[in-house]
């Protein structure tokens, strides 16, 4: 099969497409064809090197395709199902996938958006409904809110009954308020410190001084989640609810983020669709350098 392999930490041009092995069918393991998968800044991490890990090494996170071999002590999927999953070395033809992280894909969704959901949206999931326990009535500031991360958790604060603030350029203005947010801040234009107040929630992707000031928006009550920058480094962390946190992929989300994408009340902003070759996947990763990237980018594998 074909998988895309780095065998040195460095730039883009270490991305190379190459010939290997499948993966081993274990007992209570499935083998995917893969349809699609997506570019995540946390592969960009991994490729520069930091967060170590063996070589040759196959980035990717995101699991969308059909279900080709099934191992014996496989009883919820058979072959043939297509499938949405939390996996790893996706950028591949056939990736082993875990029963417990992956669920059943509905026909009337695309394998490109079914790509766009898993990492990014139990991400936004767990920030707000699992930690941050978000509810109706809650006031919610997501920054980045047309990233892959901030799209979700817009949609997915609305779902669960929130007023929703969310953080992006001018040019994504119009963005924000198709996804639900009900105030839209061009940080190009506006303070967010300065025209907020009385924010129950934070989901901050950015870090630096934009989590430093997002933690006065918290200071008398509320709590703050970030996935870009540790709040310690800012505040006595027990005198402010705020931590950093890496998400931990669940069944429950899964299952919960696939229902919203059959009930349409989940919609993945996809910017563009590359083809699963060696170029585009190194120009994928250039665009996801620059840190301003519309929703996601998806590569895709076959129809």
């Amino acid at each position: 099969m074909k998988a895309i392999v780095i065998e040195t930490f460095g730039g883009v041009d270490q991305l190379v497409m190459k010939d290997i092995e499948k993966p081993e069918l274990k007992p209570d393991r499935m083998l995917v064809e893969m349809h699609a998968t997506s570019v995540n800044p946390i592969d960009i991490k991994r490729r520069k090197g930091d967060y170590g890990g063996k070589f040759p090494m196959i980035l990717g996170g995101d699991v969308s395709g059909k279900v080709i071999e099934v191992g014996e002590a496989v009883t919820d999927f058979k072959v043939g199902d297509r499938v949405m999953a939390n996996g790893s070395k996706t950028y591949a033809e056939i990736v082993s996938v875990r029963p417990d992280k992956a669920v059943i894909l509905d026909e009337s969704i695309s394998y490109e958006e079914a790509a766009a959901v898993p990492l990014t949206g139990q991400t936004a999931y767990e920030a707000l409904v699992r930690r941050g326990k978000v509810q109706k009535d809650s006031r919610v500031l997501i920054h980045a809110g047309s990233g892959g991360v901030g799209s979700l958790a817009i949609q997915i604060a609305k779902n669960k009954g929130a007023w929703v603030a969310a953080t992006a350029s001018t040019s994504n203005q119009e963005l924000l308020k198709a996804l639900g947010a009900d105030r839209a801040i061009n940080y190009e234009k506006e303070a967010f410190d300065e025209v907020l107040e009385d924010i129950d929630f934070v989901l901050d992707t950015i870090g630096g001084s934009v989590l430093e000031k997002s933690l006065y928006l918290v200071k008398n009550k509320g709590r703050l989640l970030s996935i870009a920058g540790d709040p310690s480094d800012y505040v006595d962390t027990e005198a402010y609810d705020a931590n950093y946190f890496s998400m931990n992929p669940t069944k429950e989300a899964l299952d919960q983020l696939h229902e919203w994408l059959v009930e349409r009340k989940l919609k993945p902003v996809i910017s563009d669709v590359l083809p699963f070759k060696e170029a585009f996947v190194r120009e994928a990763h250039k665009q996801s350098e620059t840190g301003h990237v519309r929703g996601k980018l998806i590569i895709k594998m076959k129809d």
